[in-house]
């Protein structure tokens, strides 16, 4: 070539899957290190389905990304990829160019700011979006704001379950008015939420043939109709999140985040466990697998119950505690007496789910009366689970753990002690999963961590200038956080390490809590300054706080 040189624009395809890999070197006259198995196999099949220049991810990859916090990233691609032995697979497209907006009325309640500043303050949010679009235009990206981001993801990690459950039934049945009767019982009379609620739920039983179905591949497909249905629904319960800086949309879906990683390592205890797996020589493994888990892995209709609790179960969320309900005297307290916006989450995104309009996507989740009760029940006890301040509940799930665990080996327990003692099991695992999944940001990486924490502090101390608290949350966060971790996060990691059905999540939640709670002690008081100041700098127009009656000892997590 000499001296001449060509400049050639290099314009690579990237993708990324998440997983497990092997690694060894390869010997021979050109050693090398390399990576095998599944995960190696599905991310080279991605390549042919990428884009130059652009950055493609499995839906295991966006979860961790989701988790991690940067779900602004994610934007799923219209169509599917198909991969061989795995059927169709959702993938997305990756781009930083997106910005996190600050949500309208970031965190006070609307009527503590001037009109100007709201104006000014909405102004922003428009201005932010409208980069964001022209950024997304300019590679070709159509525009999708994090709030629509977030519903697609829940959509998909639903429908992922539903495909289960019709592949567990064989087929989607055709609508039917036979549970109308049934549907329209529930809840009514002079019965609350809380009133269902059950020590053990009765879960169905396992079913070798029904997970040999659920084993092989398949193209099988909830519909178009029911995919509809589902998005439209939790379009709506996302709108039905209110703008707090913590309880919002946003933190449902960390929460189903992190209920959906502690769910997939229940299956993939066993290698092969027989969900994804196709390999008949390991189908030995599903009655292992049915028993180390309790049963909770035998029916895709309680995985899809818990995720679906997590999503809905802090719809409306009013931004304070109950305790402050019940002292204002709201109709809700009124109604509910306790456990108040829990109970309300319930019936509001259940009177929601009832609805004409979505008569295809309850039938693609349950068939029969029996189902449609245990689909009630099991998010009736997930999202109750998510009071962790009522007493009586917390004595009775202490109970429980100690009848359930106590002396027991669970690595070694299987079906002998009956259908009981498992139901029993299931039912405080499934609620201590949603508890550790509500506060994972504690027991997740530092600075997750640190960025939720800022977010609960806002929303409280915003709560205590608005006057709807009696004591300065900053008074005390800094010694409440540590009591928190030392009296509720820590021991909830230990339990979910020695129930034994989690694999090395639990050590990773543990790990993650004792380094958090460490780091905390040596930064915290000053963290605590900097969210005052934050705080501050972006509530101008706050007037001094109102009169302090005491300084709060309490955990001030325990809402």
């Amino acid at each position: 070539m000499g001296n001449r040189t060509t400049t050639i624009p290099l314009m690579p395809v990237l993708y990324s899957f998440s997983g497990q890999v092997t690694a060894g070197v390869l010997r021979g006259q050109r050693s090398r290190f390399q990576l095998f198995g599944d995960t190696m196999n599905t991310a080279a099949r991605m390549e042919s389905s990428g884009e130059r220049s652009r950055i493609q991810v499995s839906q295991v990859t966006a979860d961790l990304l989701t988790e991690a916090g940067l779900s602004r990233w994610i934007i799923p691609r219209s169509t599917k990829m198909f991969v061989k032995g795995k059927g169709e697979m959702q993938t997305y497209w990756v781009d930083k160019s997106s910005r996190p907006i600050k949500p309208k009325g970031a965190y006070l309640k609307s009527g503590m700011e001037t009109l100007d500043e709201r104006a000014e303050s909405e102004e922003s949010s428009e201005t932010a979006e409208k980069e964001n679009k022209e950024n997304n235009e300019k590679v070709g990206i159509p525009a999708m704001d994090k709030t629509r981001r977030l519903v697609e993801w829940n959509v998909e990690v639903l429908t992922s379950l539903l495909e289960q459950i019709v592949r567990s039934r064989g087929g989607v049945a055709n609508q039917t008015q036979t549970l109308s009767m049934a549907e329209k019982n529930i809840g009514m009379g002079d019965r609350t939420v809380l009133d269902e609620f059950t020590p053990i739920i009765e879960l169905k039983r396992f079913d070798v043939e029904e997970l040999k179905r659920r084993e092989v591949p398949s193209s099988m497909s909830i519909g178009d109709e029911v995919k509809s249905q589902l998005r439209n629904y939790i379009s709506s319960v996302s709108e039905m999140y209110p703008d707090n800086a913590f309880h919002n949309f946003e933190h449902a879906s960390h929460v189903t985040a992190s209920v959906k990683k502690l769910l997939a390592r229940i299956v993939n205890v066993v290698e092969g466990n027989g969900l994804g797996a196709g390999n008949p020589s390991k189908r030995v493994d599903l009655v292992d697998l049915a028993g180390h888990s309790y049963g909770i892995t035998s029916d895709p209709l309680t995985q899809f119950a818990v995720v679906f609790s997590a999503i809905i179960h802090d719809v409306d969320h009013p931004g304070v505690p109950n305790t402050q309900l019940v002292k204002e005297n709201t109709r809700c307290a009124q109604i509910y007496k306790k456990s108040v916006a829990e109970q309300k989450s319930v019936d509001i995104a259940w009177d929601m789910l009832m609805a004409d309009e979505y008569a295809a996507l309850r039938a693609c989740i349950y068939q029969t009366e029996e189902d449609l009760h245990r689909f009630r029940q099991l998010v009736v006890n997930t999202v109750m689970a998510t009071d962790i301040v009522d007493r009586e509940l917390q004595a009775l799930r202490k109970a429980r753990w100690e009848t359930a665990f106590s002396n027991v080996d669970p690595s070694t327990e299987s079906l002998r002690n009956g259908a009981e003692s498992e139901d029993r099991k299931a039912t405080i695992v499934i609620e201590h999963l949603i508890q550790a999944s509500d506060v994972s940001h504690t027991m997740q990486h530092w600075y997750i961590y640190k960025k939720w924490n800022e977010r609960f502090f806002m929303e409280c101390y915003g709560a205590y200038m608005a006057g709807r608290a009696d004591v300065d949350p900053s008074k005390n966060w800094y010694k409440g956080e540590i009591g928190f971790f030392d009296f509720y996060v820590i021991p909830l990691a230990k339990k979910l390490q020695s129930c034994g059905v989690f694999g090395v999540s639990s050590h990773e939640y543990l790990t993650y809590a004792v380094a958090n709670r460490e780091e905390w002690i040596r930064d915290g008081e000053a963290l605590v300054q900097q969210y005052l100041s934050t705080f501050k700098e972006q509530n101008p127009a706050c007037l001094g706080p109102p009169p302090e009656t005491e300084v709060s000892t309490s955990l001030h997590h325990l809402t």
